[in-house]
């Protein structure tokens, strides 16, 4: 059925095709049995996982991205997400980059988005996410900082975020690793990284004591590179990274490879999988790991948690498979267990770093 619901869907453009999708989700949000009812019957198999000290029920969760102003995070759970991710949030409203700023690349399973942080500001969000009654799952919100704040002041923007969001989310995102806010991946820099994980972690211990914090970074980090940002991540305290971003690569011939943006999807799969990979070996156990960029199956989720990761996320993956792609991940990574001996995820995790140091 979704393969012509997504035929249909791609005869628009890609930018209205993602907000029908989540006006429909969204409409979907308001009937909590409704969600209760699909979620009982479309649930993957149990298959929990601890992820940052939060339980998840199962490793597949939705990346930030899709939902930026939190309007359909109970229609999302109801289709199996062991997670959803919202955001990226600003503390003030902004309307992200000119359009079109979002391009399918249908024959790679790719996408090349600028939209920019499109969003409705930290507010608004916060009290969609206050009003939220049914938790089958975690709920992590991701913050960045205004186009229009210097980058000098970027601090203070993530801040302003924790303040509004912390204490409704389960688990707090810092994304430094845009490609499509000028200079913002520069806070990956040693330096400038500390300083804005020192101030975030301060003020969640302020606001949401316990609350898990995360990094996102950027597929582009070379080893070395990835190699600083998991020491300052150590030297910091904070709970965990998620490898990965975008792309500012272009790993495809396409015609619209010349868009710019971050690229996404199928062929982002091997970059993202060596930065998690290398990310795993430097932590060495001492931060939780979760996995994006080219999540289409069972054995794609698989590769990064054997690579490290607790959990992976889709997005690109999600748009292309549809609302059944969770339940076809997880049942497939409960048989990929199985079959090599694994009585859990967490078991699996590191695997194939653990079979390296033999």
């Amino acid at each position: 059925m979704y393969p012509l619901i997504r035929s249909l869907l791609f005869l628009l453009p890609p930018e209205a095709a993602h907000v029908f999708t989540l006006w429909v989700l969204g409409l979907l949000s308001h009937l909590e049995g409704l969600c209760r009812w699909l979620r009982a019957r479309t649930a993957p198999v149990e298959l929990a996982v601890d992820v940052a000290g939060l339980r998840w029920p199962n490793p597949v969760g939705l990346a930030a991205g899709l939902d930026k102003d939190a309007h359909a995070v109970d229609g999302l759970f109801s289709l199996g997400f062991g997670a959803v991710e919202v955001g990226t949030l600003t503390p003030r409203p902004q309307p992200g980059n000119p359009k079109p700023r979002l391009f399918r690349l249908p024959e790679h399973r790719a996408l090349i988005n600028r939209l920019g942080f499109n969003n409705h500001g930290a507010a608004e969000a916060a009290s969609r996410l206050s009003t939220r009654t049914w938790r089958p799952g975690p709920v992590g919100v991701n913050v960045g900082k205004n186009k229009d704040t210097p980058l000098a002041d970027a601090v203070s923007d993530y801040v302003a975020c924790v303040d509004q969001l912390a204490a409704l989310g389960d688990y707090v995102v810092v994304n430094a690793s845009s490609p499509n806010t000028p200079n913002l991946r520069q806070l990956q820099e040693p330096e400038a990284l500390t300083a804005l994980l020192t101030a975030v972690q301060a003020r969640i211990r302020q606001v949401a004591p316990g609350k898990p914090l995360l990094l996102k970074i950027a597929p582009d980090l070379g080893p070395e590179a990835v190699d600083a940002v998991v020491d300052v991540a150590l030297a910091c305290g904070i709970q965990g990274l998620i490898a990965t971003n975008t792309t500012i690569t272009r790993p495809v011939e396409h015609p619209l490879a010349g868009e710019q943006g971050g690229f996404s999807g199928a062929p982002l799969r091997p970059l993202a999988d060596a930065v998690l990979a290398r990310a795993a070996q430097r932590a060495a156990g001492r931060l939780t790991l979760i996995g994006v960029g080219g999540v289409f199956t069972a054995e794609d989720a698989y590769r990064k948690i054997r690579a490290g990761a607790s959990a992976v996320q889709l997005y690109t993956g999600f748009i292309y498979g549809g609302p059944a792609s969770v339940k076809a991940i997880v049942t497939g990574l409960a048989a990929l267990l199985e079959r090599d001996g694994f009585r859990s995820v967490q078991e699996a995790v590191g695997a194939d770093l653990v079979a390296m140091r033999r």
